[in-house]
């Protein structure tokens, strides 16, 4: 149980980790505004004043909840950067995306692309947080195919800035498909088709 029971009188005592996991659950399903506070604190099993005394209010939750899914979820993402070439890179991030998007014990598709689509003004401290989280994600894999480069492993020909634009876009175009309800399998047929259709990725 994430809540303990106390003598009358002492703060109820609770687990912050699974706290956090569920209301990361909630946002990843409901998104940034469809998430109510009665939502996050019922699936967190605390009450509104402990989610504030423990999390801040509900932008700097959500800013915790995607710290969380960085780590957690979508933690191959960074995983994908120590492959040894830029083909293994960008195979990693595309699979990694058709499988993280497609589990069964998590909501399907990706929190960072999905939870502030639709959010109106109330939502625009959410849309810049994953607007942010969307651009470090690009710019870590430039980095990388900028080192890829500078090592002879990708050819003088290709723009980093643009391949990376483009996996990523791939990537986060599974995750909404995953939403869908395509299945890992055809989500990873076209992350291959994917590979394919990059001239850089053929051996």
């Amino acid at each position: 149980m994430p809540v303990s029971q106390t003598k009358l009188g002492r703060p109820r005592e609770f687990d912050p980790d699974y706290a956090l996991e569920q209301a990361m659950r909630v946002f990843w399903a409901k998104g940034y505004e469809g998430a109510s506070l009665t939502d996050l604190t019922e699936a967190m099993g605390i009450t509104r004043s402990s989610m504030y005394a423990a999390f801040g209010n509900k932008d700097e939750l959500f800013q915790r909840v995607v710290e969380r899914y960085t780590e957690g979820p979508a933690s191959y993402g960074i995983r994908a950067l120590s492959e040894p070439t830029a083909r293994q890179v960008a195979q990693s991030i595309l699979r990694g995306a058709a499988a993280a998007s497609t589990r069964r014990e998590t909501p399907h598709g990706c929190l960072g692309v999905q939870a502030a689509l639709s959010a109106g003004d109330n939502g625009l401290t959410a849309q810049k947080v994953l607007i942010d989280w969307r651009q470090d994600a690009t710019a870590r894999l430039e980095s990388r195919f900028l080192r890829a480069q500078a090592e002879g492993d990708l050819p003088e020909t290709e723009d980093p800035r643009t391949l990376a634009s483009y996996i990523t876009t791939v990537a986060y175009g599974i995750a909404v498909q995953a939403a869908t309800g395509m299945s890992e399998a055809e989500l990873r047929r076209v992350a291959d088709l994917a590979m394919k259709a990059a001239s850089w990725s053929h051996d």
